[in-house]
């Protein structure tokens, strides 16, 4: 516990130093696109084709800022010459602008797909899709928090959560194909809310990328070797 605490501490350190700006620029980044997301299925709930548009729009500032934040770390490398623990929350930051810009792609994909929607009676209640964004949604904000605190443990719950995601895509899909087969009317419609469902997948999965990384931040391994290991020992 107190070696955890410990590099709790260290992680923090990091943050609060030269790299505060990082930082502040990655939770920006972060509350924009979960932002965006969140904005999408509510288009789709309340088939707001303006808020959709909203979003689809908002896709080029995430695009800007990945680029802005990529150029911060490129000069925090060149200029500061970090090594070691530093240098690998750098190299993180990096990936993890990477994941977060293809959150924005995939909100505005579902925004895309809400607008196709938004004019069309739905094949079914909006239950299970709400849930899994929900889902997606905190996977974001928890693997973000993991990274700026170190904390493996919230990274491994994060990447845990995963499952779930992809359990209930495959439970979407399956209930989709029987409408389908059932009335081919609804072929058109369902096909959008399994794209709507699979881009939230894919969401998970770049959240998912993110808590990978905190651990090998931590403690140089892949999550799952350290779960393995766990597991082993149970």
């Amino acid at each position: 516990m107190n070696q955890k605490r410990s590099e709790d501490k260290e992680l923090i350190s990091i943050f609060n130093d030269e790299l505060i700006d990082l930082r502040d620029n990655l939770i920006n980044m972060s509350q924009l696109v979960r932002s965006s997301l969140g904005q999408a299925i509510q288009s789709l709930i309340d088939k707001d084709r303006q808020l959709a548009q909203q979003v689809i729009d908002n896709d080029d500032k995430v695009d800007r800022m990945e680029l802005d934040i990529e150029e911060q770390c490129l000069q925090l490398i060149a200029l500061k010459h970090p090594v070691s623990k530093k240098l690998r929350v750098i190299t993180c930051a990096m990936k993890a602008i990477s994941d977060l810009e293809r959150v924005g792609d995939r909100a505005a994909n579902i925004a895309g797909a809400s607008q196709y929607l938004s004019s069309k009676p739905m094949v079914k209640p909006l239950i299970d899709i709400p849930r899994m964004a929900e889902i997606t949604k905190n996977m974001l904000q928890d693997s973000l928090d993991a990274y700026l605190r170190g904390d493996v443990d919230l990274a491994k719950a994060v990447w845990e959560k995963d499952k779930m995601v992809d359990q209930l895509n495959q439970q979407i899909f399956r209930e989709l194909l029987t409408f389908m087969l059932e009335d081919p009317h609804t072929i058109s419609r369902a096909i959008h809310l399994i794209f709507i469902s699979d881009n939230l997948e894919r969401i998970g999965d770049h959240a998912g990328n993110l808590a990978e990384r905190v651990v090998y931040i931590v403690d140089g391994q892949r999550i799952k070797d350290k779960i393995e290991q766990k597991n082993k020992g149970n």
